[in-house]
């Protein structure tokens, strides 16, 4: 990431580019089959102007996908105990809701493997911390949580590839469903 205060301006050019990625993510399903000339000339821009925020497409792909880390895990916002998960799920989904259109187009590639790893570990740990604050007597608590995780990001990733017969609503209810009967 070149731009570094980001002034009005900026955050509408950057968010330009984001979106046409998104698109050409959405099409192509590789980023190596993105280049940097067709994403400029789909978002109308210089690539003088490109260059100005990243130094590259996978640069792209790596600030879209801290954002969206931040915006699901962030450290800001620990988790203590059930209740907190419970308000956290609610968050996530919200936060889905909020940019619906652009991770459907963004996870309908092939490409988002390696960062919903990432997502899955960071969520993992959050939630664990917060359930080993409670008084479970479960012995598998570290595998309990990477199942449901797993079991959640599979659903989700469905969702946003149109592979779901669930609304993201219908989704969140049973998130709370399935925690609440393991946890």
């Amino acid at each position: 990431m070149k731009v570094q205060g980001l002034n009005s301006s900026s955050r509408k050019t950057r968010n330009l580019i984001k979106e046409t990625f998104a698109e050409l993510m959405n099409e192509k399903k590789e980023l190596s089959k993105i280049t940097v000339t067709e994403l400029v000339k789909r978002a109308d821009i210089t690539r003088g102007t490109f260059y100005t925020h990243y130094d590259d497409i996978y640069d792209v792909a790596n600030d879209y996908q801290l954002e969206t880390i931040d915006l699901l895990v962030s450290d800001d916002n620990i988790l203590y105990n059930k209740e907190d998960v419970l308000n956290y799920f609610s968050d996530i989904i919200n936060c889905l809701k909020e940019n619906e259109k652009t991770y459907k187009m963004f996870l309908s590639s092939t490409e988002p493997l390696l960062f919903l790893d990432k997502l899955k570990k960071l969520a993992s740990q959050k939630i664990l911390f917060a359930l080993q604050n409670e008084d479970l007597q479960n012995d598998y608590l570290e595998l309990d949580v990477s199942f449901f995780i797993n079991g959640i990001m599979t659903e989700l990733l469905k969702y946003f590839r149109d592979e779901s017969d669930y609304n993201l609503d219908e989704l969140h209810e049973n998130m709370i469903k399935w925690f609440n009967r393991i946890f």
